[in-house]
């Protein structure tokens, strides 16, 4: 595979549940030429078929975001491995949106392989949100069956399935197909517009990035008596490298993307971090850790210092603080002080609504939005302060896209699994 601004990434495969198609593809171009006659298939008036693949609440606020976002879309197919998620799920999105949810029972799908039933029953586009360890093969298979894309974030836990993931990023380019990032903040007006000014040199050159993501804990499903060891995980998969891959990586990705948008998507030369579990320590809350501290160095000498934690009963914080030699930019508050003094006051946009008009728009005109590099490198650059958290030791980054650690578990099946022991800094090895 290619080269992608320092993503050296040699061809791997998963195992089974992530391994390669066989199927012949068509050339890109030839390719490219269908996607676009099923965008002007699709332009005036046309109905959108969209299909959602994991109705947690996530995947649910997904699809009322595409609902919300088009007038002339319909939610037609559901797929989820809980038949009572699903249900949950269509239950409610059918109280706002009535007719437009048009899921009768042969559109519901249910289990493993639910997402390949789903992709097979003529939907136009697939919204993916189930846990993030599952985000290759779905992508795979949608981009394989040539469907458009919404992939929430991050798109994988562990580096083969990064790596699985740039493959199919470059298959959809070549194919011409719409592959929309869950990085939402990269669709809020305020945002876009102060990145653009820090990038353009409002605040001098970059010295140092802050990335905060210090929050309170989240939410726990008590284990029933039923449940095997994989029910259990997947309906508590916060707690479980992978299916989440800590949450470092599931949610203070979107505050680590905002710094590799800023440094033009340049992966770090290395990082070194601290972290563990002090305070969420009781054996149902799975086996990540509840804080994260991870310094990256990049070439240049710029360093990102990236602080997450979720513990109750402390301070919370959520920022991006961008340092420069005449200012400094913060963005979430979209004000930049120093030598320029400015705040953003333009328009405001509902940033899970206008990633779906953006993604829906530009099937429509032929327009296609492709964001697959940068969710892949930000996925990257969380999966790789995780490595150094856990094992105690400095990770270069070409050590962190080549690892072979693969989280996939032996089987998809209902039945025993055990659970990981906690990460050891100076003991837990790096694969």
């Amino acid at each position: 595979m290619p080269e992608h601004a320092g993503l050296t990434t040699p061809t791997t495969s998963r195992r089974s549940f992530l391994q390669r198609s066989t199927a012949a593809t068509v050339g890109g171009a030839l390719l490219g030429n269908l996607a676009i006659g099923r965008a002007a298939h699709a332009a005036g008036s046309d109905v959108l078929s969209i299909g959602l693949v994991g109705c947690g609440g996530r995947g649910s606020g997904a699809a009322a975001n595409a609902l919300n976002a088009d007038p002339n879309t319909r939610l037609t197919a559901v797929a989820d491995v809980f038949a009572d998620r699903l249900a949950g799920s269509l239950t409610n999105l059918k109280k706002q949106y009535a007719d437009r949810v048009d899921v009768p029972a042969e559109r519901q799908f249910v289990g493993f392989d639910a997402y390949r039933q789903l992709i097979d029953s003529g939907v136009d586009v697939v919204l993916l949100a189930t846990p993030p360890h599952f985000r290759p093969a779905h992508f795979r298979a949608c981009i394989e069956a040539d469907k458009h894309v919404f992939v929430e974030k991050p798109v994988a836990v562990d580096a083969p399935g990064v790596r699985h993931v740039l493959e199919t990023v470059e298959m959809s380019q070549r194919k011409n197909l719409s592959v929309v990032s869950g990085l939402c903040w990269r669709y809020d007006f305020g945002v876009r517009e102060t990145m653009k000014r820090a990038i353009d040199g409002a605040i001098g050159q970059i010295v140092a990035i802050q990335e905060n993501y210090n929050a309170h804990g989240l939410w726990h499903r008590p284990r029933q008596e039923h449940w095997s060891d994989m029910e259990w995980q997947m309906r508590n998969w916060l707690y479980f490298t992978w299916l989440s891959g800590d949450h470092n990586v599931e949610q203070h990705v979107h505050s680590l993307d905002k710094a590799a948008w800023l440094m033009g998507e340049e992966p770090p030369t290395s990082a070194i971090g601290l972290g563990g579990r002090q305070t969420r320590t009781d054996p149902k809350f799975g086996h990540i850790f509840d804080h994260h501290a991870v310094v990256y160095e990049y070439a240049g000498g710029v360093r990102l210092y990236s602080f997450c934690r979720q513990q109750d009963g402390c301070s919370s914080d959520v920022s991006d603080q961008f340092l420069g030699t005449k200012g400094i930019c913060d963005v979430l508050r979209n004000t930049i002080r120093g030598e320029t003094n400015w705040r953003y006051q333009g328009p405001k946009s509902n940033m899970y609504d206008q990633e779906h008009r953006e993604l829906l728009a530009g099937i429509r005109s032929g327009n296609i939005i492709n964001n697959g590099l940068y969710m892949a490198r930000s996925t990257m650059l969380a999966v790789m302060g995780r490595m150094a958290t856990y094992t105690g030791k400095k990770i270069t980054w070409d050590e962190a896209i080549n690892s072979q650690e693969d989280l996939t578990p032996p089987a998809y099946e209902w039945g025993p699994l055990p659970t990981p022991p906690v990460a050891m800094p100076g003991i837990t090895p790096f694969v």
